[in-house]
């Protein structure tokens, strides 16, 4: 069976919805519980033995890079990928790994927490040929229907994605395997993984009952909080004190 060794999240963005117009904390180390944003992501990592991950920066990035040095463990081995064009989609920041990773890789974004069974679930069922994407199903349980990005599926592929489509009966979490192939995807579409999903290359895994969320606005924080405070987890397998 392929294993997945190393990550790719992606953090190159300003993160102005979540913070307003203080600038003095970066979005990835506003505290969820009193701990940064993304040492949940970073832990979950560390559980699952992935122990070679690319950082995807761009808007202040020595100073995001600086405080990522002090809370990545020494186990971790990490590098530092600059994305100039950060403004622009996230696709153009996967691009900025296309050179430091092997194939298949995790795609994590730095704003998401996800629920460790869910994880596990796309690492045990992927397909290294193809663009595998963690879906979630429960549409009712989506806290900003409106914003969140939706999948149309037929069985387990993907056929369309997008915030924008009539139909739709998944939503797209943020968490992803890739293979290599996706790099010469985006350097045609650059935006987004619609023409892979065209070619019939992307294929949709079912979260079943995890929970994860974007944390990309305050309510969606305090949302977070209220779920992690309820279920008495921190989402990656350790029980909350």
């Amino acid at each position: 069976m392929t294993s997945v060794s190393e990550a790719v999240i992606l953090m190159a963005g300003q993160g102005s919805r979540l913070r307003g117009s203080d600038n003095r904390v970066l979005k990835p180390f506003v505290p969820v519980f009193g701990r940064p944003l993304i040492s949940y992501t970073v832990d979950a990592l560390l559980r699952r033995r992935i122990r070679t991950v690319n950082f995807v920066v761009g808007y202040e990035s020595k100073r995001m890079i600086a405080q990522l040095e002090q809370l990545i463990p020494l186990d971790l081995s990490a590098s530092f990928i600059e994305n100039r064009d950060w403004r622009k989609q996230n696709g153009i920041s996967v691009l900025a790994a296309a050179d430091h990773v092997g194939a298949p890789f995790l795609l994590m974004m730095s704003d998401h927490i996800f629920d460790g069974a869910m994880i596990d679930r796309l690492l045990d069922n992927f397909d290294p040929g193809l663009l595998n994407i963690a879906v979630d199903r429960k549409l009712d349980s989506i806290f900003d229907l409106q914003d969140a990005m939706k999948v149309q599926t037929r069985r387990n592929s993907v056929t369309d994605i997008g915030k924008h489509l009539r139909e739709f009966d998944a939503i797209d979490t943020g968490l992803f395997v890739c293979p290599l192939e996706i790099f010469s995807y985006l350097e045609r579409a650059k935006s987004d993984i619609r023409l892979m999903a065209a070619d019939g290359k992307v294929r949709a895994i079912d979260i079943g009952e995890s929970w994860w969320q974007d944390v990309d606005t305050p309510p969606m924080l305090q949302h977070a909080e209220r779920q992690m405070a309820a279920q008495r987890s921190d989402l990656t397998g350790v029980a909350m004190r």
